[in-house]
């Protein structure tokens, strides 16, 4: 199998392009949780988050990608995220944590950590039986997760 075998991983689950509203903000990346939940990670969003909502069909939870055309409309790209709230407040914005069959490794910012990480470490036995959770902070005890095989 050569390169023509592999497969790129889909970037955005959708892609629309709406007319901008007035007042529409500068590009941003944000996260839309629920109806009327929005976590602005980049830039300024359009003053109505109902633009979003009705353009896309994608549910929560995703993290949309709204970029400024400058012919009067809005491209929009949103890709679904799986998001958890943790019990027990690790510290930080970025966790890691990896379980090759006998060591756990927790890090918190890119540094050693012993944190209570064991919502993380349920979440990953329940798929691999080594694994590598990575979980960014989204809004207080809500967080992004990603779930791979070590």
């Amino acid at each position: 199998m050569g390169i023509h075998g592999l497969h790129r991983q889909r970037e955005w689950d959708e892609v629309v392009t709406v007319t901008a509203p007035p007042g529409a903000g500068a590009d941003a990346t944000l996260v839309v949780l629920g109806p009327g939940r929005i976590v602005v990670e980049d830039g300024s969003p359009v003053d109505d988050a109902a633009v979003l909502a009705a353009a896309l069909r994608t549910e929560p939870p995703y993290r949309a990608r709204v970029i400024q055309r400058g012919d009067g409309r809005l491209g929009i790209a949103a890709r679904r995220i799986a998001v958890l709230q943790l019990p027990v407040d690790p510290g930080g914005d970025d966790v890691e944590l990896s379980f090759d069959g006998v060591e756990r490794v927790v890090r918190v910012d890119g540094e050693p950590s012993p944190a209570d990480v064991r919502a993380l470490s349920e979440l990953g036995a329940a798929r691999f039986e080594t694994y590598v959770v990575s979980a960014h902070r989204l809004d207080a005890d809500l967080w992004e997760v990603d779930v791979a095989p070590l």
